[in-house]
């Protein structure tokens, strides 16, 4: 394991990592993801902006830590970390609002999930 993220983030430690990739990033992602959710909008557009965020994290690293900007693999490992947790995000808050939006269509069926509502 300390040998990949050697080789993807070269000049920075793996608490630095964890700090901006992680917690800033990750934090970000979340927000984002449930905001998205929030107005309605398509998973893709979330997709979207989670490239552009992807774009922020990797520039705080070289801004704060001298890493290197255009390194393509530690971008798709920070955009791949960032659209896991928007996603987890965008879809309780989608299924949260699925449920409190059409009570009488659907009901929760788990954190991430609403089925049709069974007709008694």
């Amino acid at each position: 394991m300390r040998e990949i993220l050697g080789e993807l983030y070269a000049t920075e430690t793996p608490l630095q990592i964890l700090f901006v990739t992680g917690l800033i990033g990750g934090g970000a992602a979340a927000l984002a993801g449930r905001a998205i959710a929030m107005t309605w909008r398509p998973y893709v557009q979330m997709i979207g902006y989670m490239l552009l965020l992807a774009a922020g994290v990797r520039f705080m690293h070289f801004a704060l830590f001298d890493a290197e900007l255009l390194s393509l693999a530690s971008y798709l490992v920070d955009f791949a970390w960032l659209i896991a947790v928007g996603s987890v995000a965008w879809r309780l808050r989608y299924a949260a609002q699925m449920v409190a939006q059409y009570p009488w269509l659907y009901e929760r069926n788990g954190p991430l999930n609403w089925r049709a509502r069974t007709s008694t």
